[in-house]
């Protein structure tokens, strides 16, 4: 039974989101369609494009992502707090760059003069407006809507490109968050569609590593630990180099192979303290079925307890997967 996006989605519990859709009938309209011989692969960097571009607009980061040829995966994190600090110009600013907004609205911003009663239905208008840029719900509909309206005029046709809602899982534990951007970022590999970092292309990973640091796509990512970052932005608690020693060692686990960088380096030692050890086989099953291991939440089962308490559900799912995968 489908559910609510406000009983999927608790700030209170984490900023942090995975978010997945899928093309309808899972056709390959972002890919290489073998059967008709035609190629889609441009439309990958429509999406990589507008998801980044997305995230200078709306107070949500990107923590990684993986656009695949019929599918596509995001963690994202919600700064409800910048968006709490944004002026009220601010607000409106963000919102019409992708939207019209109202004509009042329009008006404020081009300096018009307007009387008390349209300042206050302006600045009702834009706490809507607020609202609206800290929820991943609108979000996933300037990204989805955006690129199925592109992908019908190319096509010349209509109907739905996406199968309908996106999914979400709320990411509760820093595992959970470290544990999901590994399993999105590794997607290629997984699906034998790259070998290697090096060509895992439009993926987080391979725009932080390959993509120079003042690139606008690099902006649009949240930064790790010792990273530069704007003021009021969050940060993720390992640096860039401890991160990637984590993905080799789970291509390593993938793959069976021997991970190009040393198990015993300080770096990895480092990530060992806050994630799940890459040698056991708990790590490989979450790597590898992330997404069907859980279901709307994921974590260790003290915080799946809480999440449960705080969205009033009667069950949670899952709970032996948390137990198995996070629990210490």
């Amino acid at each position: 039974m489908a559910q609510s996006r406000k009983s999927l989605i608790s700030l209170q519990d984490t900023p942090y989101y995975h978010c997945i859709s899928r093309c309808v009938r899972r056709s390959y309209l972002c890919g290489y369609d073998h059967t008709t011989n035609v190629s889609y692969e441009h439309r990958k960097s429509w999406v990589e494009n507008r998801l980044l571009f997305l995230s200078s607009i709306f107070a949500i980061d990107i923590c990684a992502y993986a656009v695949m040829s019929n599918h596509i995966h995001i963690v994202l994190c919600v700064n409800k707090s910048a968006a709490l600090s944004w002026s009220l110009d601010t607000v409106l600013r963000q919102w019409h760059k992708i939207h019209r907004g109202t004509l009042l609205t329009q008006r404020y911003l081009k300096g018009e003069v307007l009387s008390d009663i349209e300042i206050k239905a302006v600045k009702e208008t834009a706490d809507i407006y607020r609202k609206r840029l800290f929820d991943i719900s609108w979000f996933m509909r300037d990204l989805n809507e955006h690129i199925a309206r592109k992908a019908n005029e190319e096509d010349e046709c209509t109907g739905r490109f996406w199968e309908g809602r996106f999914r979400s899982q709320a990411l509760l534990t820093e595992k959970a968050l470290l544990s999901c951007m590994a399993y999105v970022d590794l997607n290629p590999i997984r699906a034998n569609a790259a070998k290697s970092l090096n060509d895992s292309v439009y993926t987080s990973i391979y725009t932080r590593l390959f993509c120079p640091s003042k690139n606008k796509k690099t902006q649009g990512l949240i930064p790790f630990k010792g990273e530069k970052r704007p003021k009021n932005k969050k940060y993720l608690n390992l640096t860039l180099k401890q991160y990637c020693f984590l993905l080799s060692d789970s291509i390593a686990a993938l793959t069976n192979s021997l991970p190009k960088n040393s198990t015993t380096s300080s770096e990895v030692q480092n990530v060992e303290r806050v994630i799940i050890d890459t040698t056991s086989p708990e790590w490989l099953q979450t790597i590898s079925s992330f997404e069907n291991l859980f279901s709307f939440a994921v974590g260790n089962t003290a915080s799946m307890l809480a999440f449960k308490k705080r969205t009033n559900r009667k069950r949670m799912a899952c709970i032996k997967s948390a137990a198995v995968c996070f629990d210490d």
